[in-house]
């Protein structure tokens, strides 16, 4: 049952504002007031959905009121959780994290990570990446760390072939062979699903292939590899928040066995649980 509460990045955007001013002055915004529901910013699939399922059938019974706010960007969930408007975030891996954290100065913290979403090259028009012609066109996510991410997952399946010592911050300046002159067109993540009539193919982030319908166990050209992946998605708070009691509860609820086995059941493979 879905019961979290959908906000457009438009709206989100709009009351910002507002809640920073407010956030200062207020005695009770949720990460401050513990005894209140411990408020959530996640992105729809898969992490509210996870959510939702230990809302539904985990957290009552541990004494946690929990709510869930979608949000459909890689920032509004941060500077959220930053200035206190939720109390916790669910969306986003370390290396993203870190980049996050020193251009914004924001504070923000990982508290348990919980699942691994493969990054894969997905394509309606071939069949394969060998069948990717000369001079085609890719698709990539724009943020840094997803896009150094989609340009390694190339590099590992041999598609193009990256300069030596290339860290988080790759971007295609640094590619150093493309046997097949391939061109990258650079997109935020979540608009890559909607470019594959546009483009040859494209790298996409795991959650926006299956909100996309996508199957990345089944329909990616290449997937991301989970062994040593250091990509996994972890719930995170703003720095100091890490001993709240609703928090250690949530962590203790994401990496039960119920929701190892409801990740397992219901993505099968798309999404591993990392714990």
């Amino acid at each position: 049952m879905r019961n979290a509460t959908k906000l457009s990045t438009a709206v989100l955007a709009a009351g910002a504002l507002t809640l920073g001013l407010t956030a200062c002055g207020s005695d009770k915004d949720s990460a401050s007031d513990t005894s209140g529901p411990l408020v959530v910013a996640a992105s729809p699939v898969p992490h509210a959905e996870i959510l939702d399922y230990v809302k539904d059938n985990l957290a009552k019974k541990a004494g946690l009121d929990l709510e869930v706010k979608e949000f459909t960007d890689y920032v509004t969930p941060n500077t959220a959780t930053e200035d206190g408007s939720v109390g916790a975030n669910y969306f986003q891996n370390q290396p993203y994290l870190d980049d996050f954290n020193k251009k914004n100065g924001t504070h923000i913290v990982p508290v348990v990570t919980v699942h691994l979403e493969p990054l894969g090259l997905y394509s309606s028009k071939v069949k394969s990446a060998d069948d990717l012609k000369s001079g085609a066109t890719i698709a990539v996510p724009n943020d840094s760390v997803n896009e150094a991410r989609a340009l390694k997952l190339l590099a590992a399946n041999g598609i193009i072939t990256l300069k030596d010592g290339v860290g988080n911050e790759a971007t295609p300046a640094d590619i150093a062979k493309n046997p097949k002159d391939l061109k990258f067109k650079e997109l935020e993540a979540a608009q890559t699903p909607r470019s594959l009539e546009d483009v040859d193919a494209a790298v996409i982030n795991g959650n926006y292939a299956i909100e996309a319908d996508l199957s990345p166990a089944d329909d990616a050209l290449v997937l991301e590899s989970a062994k040593d992946n250091p990509y996994g998605n972890f719930l995170a708070v703003k720095e100091g928040n890490e001993d709240d009691p609703r928090v250690k509860k949530l962590a203790e609820l994401l990496t039960s066995p119920e929701v190892k086995k409801f990740i397992e059941d219901k993505y099968k493979g798309s999404v591993i649980p990392s714990f």
